[in-house]
């Protein structure tokens, strides 16, 4: 029973040349932060920034070090700013009332 795809190996592809292939790949990651950061100015700020620097320091390979996508650090950083621009109007600051 050799034929087929019956080999002798259990999963002959389960480990190639790139490793682990279970989730998105970086480039990806890198653009689902980046659609989350320009959305989260729009809508849900507080959950969309901390969602796009999670996909943007994945879409790193999680290390400052190295090359790394442009769209990463775009993603990284646009969900900072949104992050803090929903804190701080959540903290209830309004232009005009003393805040900035």
């Amino acid at each position: 029973m050799a034929s087929f795809g019956h080999g002798t190996r259990r999963h002959p592809r389960s480990r190639g040349r790139t490793w682990s292939r279970t989730g998105p790949d970086r480039a990806t990651l890198g653009i689902i932060g980046v659609i989350c950061a320009v959305a989260g100015f729009f809508v849900l700020g507080i959950v969309l920034g901390p969602a796009a620097i999670v996909c943007g320091w994945l879409a790193m390979g999680r290390s400052w070090a190295g090359s790394r996508p442009v769209t990463a650090v775009v993603a990284l950083v646009l969900g900072a700013i949104d992050t803090l621009l929903a804190v701080i109007w959540l903290a209830g600051a309004t232009p005009g009332y003393g805040m900035f």
